[in-house]
């Protein structure tokens, strides 16, 4: 039976691509380096900002400055995380439902913890449990820190949980945590990379993660 859903945040639950996008490209631009097309940044989403930065710049963590440029993008997005960013189509009304079936719902991200409670707060009102970012204690996906914080939070056995992500790191997360996969195609990887990794579930719209929840619960 499942009793509770936990969802990854950008690419799953809010569409945060432009944002991501326009951030990365102000902090490459001040400090000279080459601007990146969307797609590169929608390529390199998922691990963190370490990562992205390290994978859109030339030089990679050997740039002059990176642990810097590092530091002041994660300042500037917190400030402007919320310009263009919105959740997918079709998210809300999917939350609202598995709410009223009773189904305990959590959040959980790569990105820092304190940016994951207010963009859950901002976001999704009270219809989250739990939010977990990374924070001491709490490793970056794909370990499954953030998973079991968020069980233990809602008080329910891994068992009984559904993992949503859109990627491969969502993938091996739900993994490596002992959970059952569900996969979106409408986030930041493409339906042929997703349906490789033979995730539980594979779906198109937020509609279809309610009729399996309410199948199983």
């Amino acid at each position: 039976m499942i009793e509770a859903v936990i969802f990854d945040l950008d690419g799953t639950l809010l569409n945060t691509l432009d944002d991501l996008a326009a951030s990365v490209n102000y902090m490459l631009g001040k400090y000279g380096l080459p601007q990146q097309e969307t797609s590169a940044v929608r390529r390199n989403l998922g691990n963190g900002a370490r990562y992205l930065l390290s994978h859109l710049m030339p030089q990679g963590t050997d740039t002059p400055d990176f642990d810097r440029i590092l530091v002041e993008y994660g300042e500037y997005y917190k400030e402007h995380c919320m310009e263009l960013t919105a959740p997918f189509p079709g998210i809300m009304d999917m939350l609202r439902k598995l709410k009223q079936e009773g189904i305990h719902m959590a959040i959980v991200s790569n990105k820092g913890d304190e940016a994951v409670k207010e963009l859950a707060s901002v976001y999704f009102e009270d219809l989250m449990d739990s939010a977990v970012g990374e924070k001491p204690g709490i490793r970056r996906k794909p370990e499954p820190d953030s998973l079991l914080a968020a069980a233990a939070e809602m008080g329910t056995e891994k068992d009984r949980i559904l993992y949503v992500g859109d990627s491969e790191v969502d993938y091996e997360t739900a993994k490596r945590a002992g959970m059952r996969c569900v996969l979106v195609d409408w986030g930041f990887r493409d339906r042929a990379d997703l349906e490789a990794l033979q995730p539980d579930h594979l779906i198109s719209s937020p509609e279809e993660l309610v009729g399996i929840v309410t199948c199983n619960s």
